[in-house]
Formats: structure tokens, C-alpha cells, sequence
């Protein structure tokens, strides 16, 4: 399968067709940091080869909004896959491991559910503390997390292609 095939569209498992339109889904919370994942992935998918109309991004007040994002998103099949990037902060409080876990769990749900591949870049620190030393080291963490992502979505859509090629 050559590349341009799959930038123009994708099969999936199924055998139906998707246009190669990618969804990236961030939360606002600590948005300075998540945008650098954005930033990444764009930069990176740009460089892979995918035109930079083929990104849209949709915006969601925190991480826990995320999943019924992606799941709408999804549902409506206009796009391939679907990327999704929050910071989920220890506030001092027990709850960012259950927002942390139940957001991943329900992306992985979301994608089982519609075929639709969505990779994440929600990531939860140890500790984080709003000074400049984390800041800059967060910012360039989620920059690195994006470009990664891109890859994982490049070839998550080919390898896709190619099994529905063989199914």
C-alpha cells in the first residue's frame, strides 16, 4: 500500500472506507502544556507526509471530557483516528489517578467500540509543580509525546489497510 493511499483514505477491519481525517482532542486544563502535543504531532504528521488540513482539533474543558469527545467524533466515521491529549495533575487529592485511569479505559473502550483507532497522550506526572523547571521539562515532554503519537497513528492506519486487505 503506497503511502498517498493511505493519506487519501483507509479500510477498515471491515472493509468499509474512511477518509484519512484525524481528530486531535485536547483538554484546556494546564493548555499550554497540552497545545506542545498538538504542536508535535502536527510538525511530526507534516513531516510524515499527511496535509495539514487533514488535522482537526477540538477542544474539551479537562481530561474527563475527552472520551465522549472522541466517542462522537468517532461515530460520525469522518475520521480515521482519533488523538487525544490531556495532563491529569496530583492536585493533592486521591482523585487524578481515577480521572487518569477512567479516561484511558474509556478511550480504549471508544476505540474497541467503533473501530476507529484513538491514541493518547494523556499522560499523568508523579508530582508536578507549577514552577519553570517543570514547566519547560512538561512542555518539551508533551511536544516529544505528540511527534510519538504521530508515528503510532501513521502506522496504526497502514497496518489497518493492509489487514483489511486480508481479511
Amino acid at each position: 500500500m503506497t503511502q498517498t493511499a493511505v493519506l487519501q483514505e483507509y479500510p477498515t477491519a471491515t472493509g468499509a472506507f474512511r477518509a484519512t481525517r484525524i481528530a486531535f482532542v485536547h483538554s484546556l486544563w494546564h493548555e499550554e502544556i497540552v497545545r506542545e502535543a498538538y504542536a508535535g504531532f502536527a510538525d511530526e504528521m507534516a513531516a510524515l507526509g499527511f496535509p495539514p488540513g487533514a488535522i482537526e482539533r477540538f477542544e474539551t474543558p479537562g481530561a474527563f471530557e475527552i472520551p465522549l469527545h472522541a466517542q462522537t467524533l468517532a461515530r460520525t466515521g469522518r475520521y480515521a483516528a482519533i488523538v487525544a491529549a490531556g495532563f491529569v495533575v496530583d492536585g493533592g487529592i486521591y482523585r487524578h489517578e481515577f480521572v487518569a485511569e477512567t479516561v484511558i479505559r474509556a478511550l480504549m473502550q471508544v476505540q474497541l467500540a467503533t473501530e476507529t483507532p484513538v491514541f493518547s497522550v494523556v499522560l499523568t506526572p508523579h508530582h508536578f509543580h507549577e514552577h519553570e523547571v517543570h514547566q519547560k521539562f512538561y512542555h518539551g515532554h508533551f511536544r516529544v509525546k505528540g511527534a510519538e503519537a504521530a508515528h503510532a497513528c501513521k502506522g496504526t492506519l497502514e497496518s489497518l489497510a493492509r489487514l483489511a486487505g486480508s481479511v
